[in-house]
């Protein structure tokens, strides 16, 4: 993307009438919201005002570049305004301010929008460059004298980067810099423009660190920390310190190394800087990357998948028990029942495998992953490949487009706008769609067929063992990952079979936690205060309703005692709604679902849940000490 897609002519205030630094900002609010640019101008003059109280955006030179970041953006856009007479903007060299660029970011703005922004940045550093804006009368002369620098600044970029490859002088004395702004918009990427230039000219290696808001890139490494004879680091922001410890380090506002670069890197060179001691221990990106195991990862990716999912389970499960009682009550062919089955079931449930396959792929190779993931899910839906496809799916789909992303890393940046809108969406879906037809849907309908026939005839024994391990994990961490884990597993089954049976496992599990702790504060109340008493009435509906996670603060609070006790008697309900073959018609719902089930089940569920939930609550109850305790 180029700046000019951002800086648009149409909008541009080639005169300001404005003549304080306030009015300023709300002349230029005013353009955005007519312009459709921004939904709420209260909301982004506060973001506005909130970095302007953090320091000036006024970087003097004459020029001022208030920025923020908000779900109040609409569109991202750069507006250009000019005052011919000057405005007292509170800039850091104490001289009017003549041109303003107000950057409106959106909130989670991708880096193409945050990399074009930093671009614009960069360009007012160039020489000349801010001499030739002030005698530009036209908004087409702005933009062409942008597109003519911007063009200059790629192609200067081309070469540092060619120069890059080549080692550092190892003669030279080694400077490690991090800049980063509140916002990481624009003067992170000014600062690190500023060091890098004035380093070169002094004969100077110097490594920067950016922390902006695409995150930090070029992270330094403890080698390069380890050898540098000092640290500088411009930041109005936290960063990461504590791998600074024992070295000489000259800590600034941002803007200072913007202004005065060369006054920074000559104190560093003079040991000026004082030694950083912490009682800290570094957690600097670098080593946090190091230590990311395969399994973390995997881990991340899949629980990204399923978090996304799990609305789509709860809606649509909770419609399809209604609609059972619909169907029970007015009939199958009855509008009521087809209406809530339609948005239930043909619904919600429709999307589980492809949404869990989309946010799979998308947390390993971010937005480009969403599409060619989902499609991938999909397609294991349709062709029996079941969750275990769905799963594999999202994987082949997000490396797919890593692949793809390393493949045309090298492209000229003027084809950078193809990659996003041509190359990842038509080869990630071609590449994907491919893989999952030759190789994963036929092996994977192979081993969805053979486990669910497998389930189909479980043993007695077998199935209230699979049972008790469900049900128990369910509260091992209460809506934590293993809970989670015996959930998605269920819910594959109940959307792979129509098999409820493991599905009333899960639910009565993960009932039993919080009616255990509503029992246990109701019959033990000497041993609870007053929060946890009123903790405890709660407790009743969300245990009801199927929310594990009420159980949370106290298993806080008391691990061993409340996630022993809890497990306990979630094990024996899951087993005993095995022993007992319950079908739960709808993987959500708690009590709701009873209504649902055939007579004969209800009872047993319920029994199952109540029995749980009494060994529980009684073991929880004499385990705990008096509240003194």
């Amino acid at each position: 993307m180029k700046i000019s897609d951002l800086l648009k002519k149409e909008i541009m205030i080639m005169d300001l009438s404005s003549s304080s630094k306030n009015e300023v900002i709300d002349e230029m609010i005013e353009k955005l919201k007519v312009n459709g640019i921004i939904n709420n101008d209260e909301e982004f003059r506060k973001e506005i005002l909130n970095r302007e109280e953090l320091s000036s955006t006024g970087l003097g030179d004459g020029i001022a570049m208030p920025h923020a970041k908000t779900k109040a953006v609409n569109t991202p856009c750069v507006l250009f305004a000019k005052s011919k007479a000057g405005v007292d903007y509170d800039s850091l060299d104490g001289q009017p301010a003549y041109l303003f660029f107000m950057i409106a970011a959106e909130e989670g703005a991708n880096n193409t929008h945050i990399e074009t922004l930093a671009s614009l940045s960069r360009l007012l550093l160039q020489p000349n460059f801010i001499e030739l804006l002030k005698e530009a009368d036209t908004p087409e002369k702005v933009l062409e004298l942008i597109e003519s620098g911007e063009a200059q600044l790629n192609e200067e970029k081309k070469k540092k980067e060619e120069k890059s490859k080549a080692s550092m002088d190892n003669e030279k004395p080694l400077i490690v810099a991090v800049t980063a702004c509140p916002t990481g918009i624009a003067h992170t990427y000014m600062a690190e423009d500023a060091l890098l230039a004035k380093a070169e000219k002094m004969g100077v290696n110097i490594r920067v660190e950016t922390n902006g808001s695409d995150g930090a890139k070029n992270v330094l490494t403890d080698e390069e920390i380890k050898k540098a004879v000092g640290v500088i680091v411009s930041a109005d922001k936290n960063v990461e310190m504590a791998r600074f410890k024992g070295k000489k380090l000259i800590k600034t506002p941002v803007s200072e190394a913007i202004r005065n670069p060369e006054e920074l890197i000559t104190k560093t060179l003079n040991g000026e800087g004082a030694v950083y001691e912490t009682t800290e221990e570094s957690t600097s990106s670098a080593k946090q990357n190091e230590k990311t195991s395969i399994g973390s990862k995997i881990y991340k990716d899949v629980m990204n998948g399923v978090s996304h999912m799990l609305p789509f389970v709860v809606g649509g499960g909770i419609l399809i028990a209604i609609s059972f009682m619909a169907e029970s009550s007015f009939g199958a062919e009855s509008q009521i029942y087809k209406f809530l089955m339609d948005i239930g079931g043909n619904g919600a449930f429709t999307y589980l495998i492809p949404i869990l396959a989309g946010y799979i792929a998308m947390s390993i190779a971010d937005r480009p992953g969403l599409m060619p993931g989902m499609v991938g899910g999909l397609m294991a839906a349709q062709q029996g490949a079941g969750f275990l496809g769905g799963l594999a799916a999202g994987f082949i789909a997000g490396y797919v487009i890593l692949g793809l992303k390393k493949l045309t890393s090298g492209l000229p940046k003027s084809l950078e706008g193809i990659k996003p809108m041509i190359i990842y969406p038509v080869f990630g879906l071609l590449i994907t769609g491919l893989i999952m037809f030759v190789a994963v849907i036929p092996v994977f309908s192979v081993i969805n067929t053979a486990m669910n026939n497998s389930l189909t005839h479980l043993g007695t024994g077998n199935a209230i063992l699979l049972g008790a391990v469900l049900g128990g994990m369910m509260a091992v961490d209460m809506g934590g990952p293993v809970n989670k884990a015996a959930y998605t597993f269920s819910i594959g089954v109940f959307t792979s079979t129509n098999m409820g049976n493991l599905m009333a496992a899960v639910m009565a599990g993960g009932m039993v936690p919080p009616l255990a702790i509503a029992l246990a504060t109701t019959v033990f109340k000497n041993k609870f205060d007053e929060k946890e008493k009123q903790s405890g009435l709660t407790n009743w509906i969300l245990g009801l309703t199927f929310i594990t996670e009420g159980a949370i603060p106290f298993a806080a609070a008391d691990p061993v005692r409340v996630i022993g006790s809890s497990v306990v008697g979630a094990a024996i309900a899951g087993g005993l709604t095995q022993l007992w073959n319950v079908n739960a018609p709808a993987p959500h719902g708690g009590v709701l679902v009873s209504f649902v089930m055939q007579p004969n089940h209800v009872i047993f569920f319920l029994l199952s849940i109540a029995i749980g939930t009494v060994i529980s609550g009684m073991i929880y109850g004499i385990w705990r000490r008096p509240k003194a305790q």
